[in-house]
């Protein structure tokens, strides 16, 4: 008798085989592209200089040089620029080259200097994440502090100053008149001054600073024109010509060389004190306890 189940059954197994290696084989090729793609080589990355088999690639080249600070960039772009840049990261490998030679990048002082250096990082990052402000100087500040170190600066006007020292009003005079005349005041004041600090200089007492003059003339000062001779100014010590000239631009340029030196050393002095605000803030929620031997840490020279 005809059974459709019994006659059916093979062909269903024959279906459900051919099923299964339909979808192993599709399986197969899905892993083999995939295993492609995985396998697949990278795009290489441009390689701008090769020392000794070492390669310097155009991305390590590019973060070292936005590493550098601005005014390194521009000391390079002003000389030789990004090649002479290029000629010292050469150069600098071919000295880690050497010392790797040496050995020396198995030193364990090396090592401990870079442990040290690396414990340095660490705290930088604490302490830029602990002041999150910047810390900056007011021009208040700025001024109260530059009012302190006078001394170091020019003062206003920015001249340079000369002068005469003669014993009476009469001499004084006479030597105005020949200098408008057209006389060398260095000259007059090398023969005829009696100002011992200046004399032997033909009067010539360096760039105007505060403190540089006695009262007298230090007031009148401002009320120069430059090049034009003083009347004859009285004092206890005789009869005083002054001038002033313009000064030179390299002392320009120093006296603000000078100031922002200043100005630096007062910004240190405030993150000196936002980093104290900083530890003693730390150390009031540490437990801290010194041993007996901490009372040998002294500077005070050992006994014999």
């Amino acid at each position: 008798m005809f059974r459709p189940d019994r006659m059916t059954l093979p062909r269903t197994r024959h279906i459900a085989s051919w099923q299964t290696r339909l979808i192993s084989a599709t399986l197969g090729f899905c892993a083999l592209g995939s295993l492609a793609a995985c396998t697949e080589r990278p795009q290489e990355e441009p390689v701008i200089a090769m020392i000794n088999g070492r390669s310097i690639t155009q991305s390590e080249f590019d973060i070292r040089w936005e590493d550098l600070s601005q005014a390194t960039r521009t000391r390079y772009e002003k000389d030789g620029g990004k090649r002479r840049f290029l000629d010292e990261l050469i150069m600098r490998e071919l000295l880690m080259q050497e010392a790797r030679k040496q050995g020396l990048d198995q030193s364990d002082e090396i090592r401990e200097k870079t442990l040290r250096y690396r414990e340095q990082l660490i705290l930088d990052e604490l302490l830029k994440d602990r002041i999150k402000t910047k810390v900056e100087v007011s021009k208040e500040e700025l001024d109260a502090y530059l009012g302190k170190h006078a001394n170091q600066l020019l003062a206003n006007p920015k001249v340079q100053v000369s002068i005469m020292l003669l014993p009476n009003v009469y001499a004084a005079k006479d030597l105005k008149r020949q200098v408008e005349a057209g006389g060398n005041f260095t000259r007059f004041a090398l023969r005829y001054s009696i100002d011992e600090r200046s004399r032997a200089k033909g009067g010539d007492l360096g760039p105007y600073k505060r403190g540089l003059l006695e009262p007298e003339l230090d007031a009148l000062i401002p009320s120069l024109h430059p090049g034009v001779i003083s009347d004859p100014i009285k004092t206890d010590k005789g009869y005083y010509l002054m001038k002033v000239s313009p000064l030179e631009p390299e002392i320009l340029q120093a006296d603000q060389a000078t100031r922002e030196r200043l100005r630096q050393e007062l910004l240190a002095e405030k993150r000196r004190k936002r980093l104290d605000d900083v530890f003693a803030e730390l150390r009031t929620g540490a437990t801290i306890r010194l041993a007996d031997a901490a009372r040998y840490v002294t500077d005070e020279p050992p006994n014999p």
